[in-house]
């Protein structure tokens, strides 16, 4: 079963006095928009929804979070920044889980973290490249080792419509 999912922003614009202030540009609405319908259809909501203090993640989350139900907790983890520390991240995850065994997280960050995140869950030695809005679902429990189960990108979801 997938529990947690990471996922790298949409697209941003290029140019900002701060990377941390670039924001989505209308092609990265439109990526994730098409990520967070696909993946209500085929997973269940999410529990938690934790994203790096960076305005592009910030608004990659909040248009995740409206495709999720009224229960679904949007956090801000400092650690999700793009040279965050996966260990803490693991760590803050599996606190949650520890808590509640049964839920599910999605975390959304910046290359190259997501790439290291994958590898720390899995443990291994995969650091998957990244497409904007692109998402690794793992199955994952507190201090193990967890399995990629799917890699899915916007552009792949254009092959399974028939």
């Amino acid at each position: 079963m997938v529990n947690l999912v990471i996922m790298r922003h949409g697209e941003a614009v290029s140019q900002s006095s701060q990377d941390s202030q670039r924001q989505l540009n209308a092609r990265g609405e439109a990526e994730v928009g098409q990520m967070a319908q696909w993946l209500t259809q085929v997973y269940p909501q999410f529990d938690y929804v934790l994203a790096s203090p960076y305005v592009r993640t910030q608004q990659t989350a909040e248009l995740m979070l409206a495709q999720q139900g009224n229960t679904t907790q949007l956090q801000t983890l400092p650690e999700l920044v793009p040279d965050g520390d996966c260990h803490q991240v693991q760590l803050y995850v599996d606190a949650l889980l520890s808590q509640k065994p049964e839920a599910r997280i999605l975390l959304v960050s910046h290359m190259p973290l997501v790439s290291f995140l994958v590898e720390t869950f899995t443990k291994s030695g995969n650091t998957p490249i990244f497409d904007t809005a692109s998402l690794a679902c793992i199955e994952y429990s507190a201090g193990g080792q967890g399995s990629l189960l799917e890699k899915m990108a916007p552009a792949d979801l254009s092959l399974l419509r028939p």
